[in-house]
This record gives structure tokens, C-alpha cells and sequence, in this order.
């Protein structure tokens, strides 16, 4: 398996691969509940009456967190460089 990571703001190097945000769901029955989170990022969690419903919970609790991360990093540190950070495995 074959690591690349491309760290910049080149756009020509981003046209080199396409970058996706790949994160693992996990799900778990408990009595009349199905108990979902994010692996990879902790406090993503969520639940449902059915996996179709706590998935469908799951991706809007994914989708807030990291909007909501992008705005309280960019209150904070306005004046910080940022540089897109690509991490592609083959």
C-alpha cells in the first residue's frame, strides 16, 4: 500500500487526485434503538428507530460537526496560514 500526502494550496496538485472525505459509520442495535457515531471523529453520534433513520441522523450530525469546526477555527485564528492537506492511500 502506497502513501502519498500533498499538503499546499497548488491547485494543480489537487487535479492529481480527488480528494474525498471517507468516514467509517458505525451501528449498533440497543433494545428499540439503533445507536450510530463516526469512528474516526470523536463526539459525531447519533440514533435512530431503524438503521435507515439513524444513518440518514448520523450523516446530518457529520455534516454539522465539521461545519461547525470550520467556523470556530476561523473565528479563532484569523491570521493562521491554512493549507489543504490531502492524504491518498493505494
Amino acid at each position: 500500500m502506497k502513501t502519498k500526502i500533498i499538503v499546499g494550496n497548488n491547485s494543480a496538485a489537487y487535479t492529481e487526485v480527488m480528494p474525498k472525505q471517507i468516514y467509517t459509520g458505525v451501528f449498533t442495535k440497543k433494545g428499540r434503538w439503533t445507536l450510530a457515531w463516526i469512528e474516526e471523529i470523536p463526539g459525531v453520534n447519533a440514533q435512530g428507530r431503524n438503521f435507515e433513520e439513524a444513518k440518514e441522523n448520523l450523516h446530518e450530525a457529520l455534516s454539522l460537526i465539521l461545519e461547525e469546526n470550520r467556523l470556530i477555527s476561523g473565528r479563532r485564528n484569523t491570521k493562521a496560514r491554512r493549507e489543504k492537506i490531502i492524504i491518498v492511500t493505494s
